[in-house]
């Protein structure tokens, strides 16, 4: 074939190839009439000096020139005028020459000067006597395969510099032995090394020595590898040789051929979180301690108060012995007194104090307040003098828990006065808060232990006398109920020997149009004789209970257990029946049970006596039927209010 028939029009690709390659044979002509169809590479061919000779379709469609616009001329015209001017299209072609083979990635010009990103490959072409005849250049379009590795690399950079900053979690890769190859900076605040220190070191530092001496490291790496993650709450060690609670979550990395990269590991810090649970389980433990505790001292209490309200009612007692029964009488309220604060220190601590909040006048809180520590203040021959405002003072408040908190304080301020001193209570408003301060002239208390005689058992020891030690528990009540009003309390002393003062005070309320807020009810009338069902399997608190009660004119009879109540009551069809809970064989709920489905116990009012009095025993005894609940030892004048419900639903049942 000659250069003129290979110029003829009729063969389609003899305008991309320059005179010298047309005169080829078929076979040749063949395989570049397949080089030349194909449209996603461009292919051509530079001869020596890197002038363009051939140019197929996929050449075309990438840089925009038609065959005849671009053969014959330098292919540095694909090269941006940065490249060119320092020379590197010269430099492909040199480096090819020279090592048979060029390839190279870079910004590349089309012919309407837009730019795109390709890889290149130039390869030098010789002829059988190894002379350089020219290059053949493959060039294909990466733009958008670098638009989306660019869009990677920036989203794993902002993903990096997101979790460098994260500072509540330790995130951290290592490499598939658990060496550290990454550290950001909650790693360096939880564990204390900075990222020169411990990048490279194997991450079983982290763990207990013991631990990493079992091999738990290699473990857990070993179950994330063949489950994908491991996830484990334990000890880890600092840098400073302290330890933390931690929840560590280990998780293997693969690439895309499915080949182990690393593990990425989270760890949290769950210290407090570990600490905070540790003292509500030590709380809930407490409370139940107390609630136990106060059981088992409230049982044998009950009798002693029924042997007192039995002398109280007998006539005649020699002085002497009223004596006693009065000192065992105020021993008794005061031993009680401390069981409830124990109980409602433990309620608060476990948070499981709930206030019954409605409108209260002031003065009567310190009136109910001082007749409650009565018995203490006669005992030394002090006395109480209360100087109220003539306005209200009216608060949202618990009458009960705040008879509660003065009490307390009357009780500390006689404790520590002289016998035959005065201890004042002083009402006011001030900057609208209802303010109650008790003033003593006792032994005053130290500058610095003011403070700390609100925390829990804390007491100011010095020239402590005998018998006036305590628990240490009623300033922290105090404190502790004023506080869930609202409310603060203060206490205030010029020094030892010059007496003290405890103020608290509350949010003030207008005081209500008509009568006064949280009026005490009046006492009912005497209470006829009734038939009484004592069920009880502690027998001195059964029969001083049930002397008590014959004493006061009732029918009663006693069950030391369940089975025998059920014998007795059918007969005695008792308008009232006291039952403990407590019982062996069958307990109190079981032989509540079996007493109401007895037709002869229709009226009869069902009422508790426990050594349980928290809020979560009285909803259980209501859940279970009981009308009542009594807190052993019961005072005398809640069992007369009983008797009075009893009298009410009382029905004539014929003689007995």
């Amino acid at each position: 074939m000659n250069e003129l028939d290979a110029r003829s029009a009729d063969d389609d690709g003899a305008a991309n190839v320059s005179p010298s390659l047309r005169a080829k044979p078929s076979v040749e002509v063949d395989y570049w009439a397949l080089v030349q169809s194909i449209e996603d590479y461009a292919i051509f061919l530079l001869d020596p000096t890197g002038h363009v000779v051939s140019w197929n379709a996929g050449a075309q469609k990438l840089k925009g020139y038609a065959p005849h616009e671009i053969i014959g001329e330098h292919f540095s015209r694909f090269y941006c005028a940065e490249a060119v001017a320092r020379g590197w299209p010269a430099y492909e072609l040199q480096q090819a020459a020279l090592t048979g083979r060029f390839e190279d990635e870079g910004w590349r010009v089309r012919k309407d000067g837009t730019t795109f990103w390709c890889n290149v490959v130039i390869t030098a072409v010789r002829n059988k006597a190894g002379v350089l005849t020219g290059f053949a250049k493959i060039t294909r379009d990466l733009t958008a395969q670098r638009e989306y590795l660019e869009a990677l690399r920036q989203s794993e950079e902002r993903f990096r510099l997101l979790v460098d900053n994260v500072k509540d979690y330790a995130i951290f890769m290592l490499d598939p032995d658990g060496y550290i190859v990454s550290w950001n900076a909650g790693a360096a605040r939880i564990k204390g090394y900075s990222r020169d220190e411990i990048i490279g070191r194997h991450f079983s530092t982290f763990y207990p020595r013991e631990e990493a001496a079992a091999g738990k490291p290699a473990r857990e790496l070993a179950i994330a590898r063949q489950v994908g993650r491991v996830e484990d709450e334990g000890w880890r060690v600092r840098k400073d040789g302290t330890t933390f609670w931690a929840n560590v979550n280990i998780t293997a990395v693969y690439d895309e051929s499915n080949q182990l990269r690393g593990f990425a590991k989270v760890t949290r810090d769950l210290t407090e979180r570990r600490e905070r649970e540790e003292l509500e389980r030590s709380g809930e433990r407490m409370r139940k301690f107390l609630a136990t505790l106060a059981h088992e001292l409230r049982n044998p209490l009950a009798p002693v108060r029924n042997a007192v309200g039995v002398m109280q009612l007998e006539a005649g007692l020699s002085p002497t012995l009223a004596r006693s029964r009065d000192l065992i009488d105020r021993q008794v309220t005061h031993l009680t007194r401390l069981v409830d604060d124990l109980l409602d220190v433990g309620r608060i601590m476990s948070d499981k104090v709930e206030l019954r909040i409605a409108r209260v006048d002031l003065a009567e809180v310190v009136a109910r307040a001082i007749e409650a520590a009565r018995p203490f203040t006669d005992s030394r021959e002090q006395s109480v003098a209360p100087h109220m405002p003539a306005e209200p003072l009216i608060v949202d408040g618990d009458t009960t828990r705040l008879v509660q908190v003065l009490q307390n304080l009357l009780h500390n301020a006689s404790k520590f006065s002289p016998t035959g001193s005065r201890i004042e209570i002083f009402g006011r408003i001030d900057h609208q808060m209802a303010v109650l301060e008790v003033r003593d002239h006792g032994r005053g208390i130290p500058v610095r232990a003011l403070d700390a005689i609100f925390e829990l058992f804390a007491q100011e020891k010095d020239s402590q006398s005998a018998g006036e030690g305590g628990l240490g528990i009623g300033l922290t009540l105090c404190r502790s109920l004023v506080e869930m009003h609202g409310g603060s309390i203060i206490a205030s002393s010029e020094g030892a020997g010059c007496g003290s003062s405890f103020t608290f005070s509350l949010p003030l309320t207008a005081a209500p149009s008509g009568e006064q807020a949280d009026q005490a009810g009046t006492a009912g009338g005497a209470v006829s004789p009734l038939r009484i069902l004592l069920v009880d399997d502690n027998r001195d608190s059964a029969d001083s209970l049930a002397m008590l009660l014959e004493l006061k004119g009732h029918e009663v009879r006693i069950a030391y257990d369940g089975p025998q109540a059920l014998e007795v009551a059918p007969r005695l069809a008792p308008h009232l029946a006291l039952i403990d809970l407590a019982m062996p064989k069958m307990d109190g709920y079981a032989t509540l049970a079996a007493l109401r489905k007895m037709p002869a116990l229709a009226d009869t009012l069902f009422a508790t006596m426990t050594g349980f009095g928290h809020a979560s025993d009285r909803e259980q005894t209501r859940a279970a039927g009981f009308d009542a609940h009594l807190v052993k030892p019961v005072e005398l004048a809640l069992f007369e209010a009983l008797l009075e419900q009893a009298q009410a639903r009382r029905r004539p049942r014929g003689p007995g």
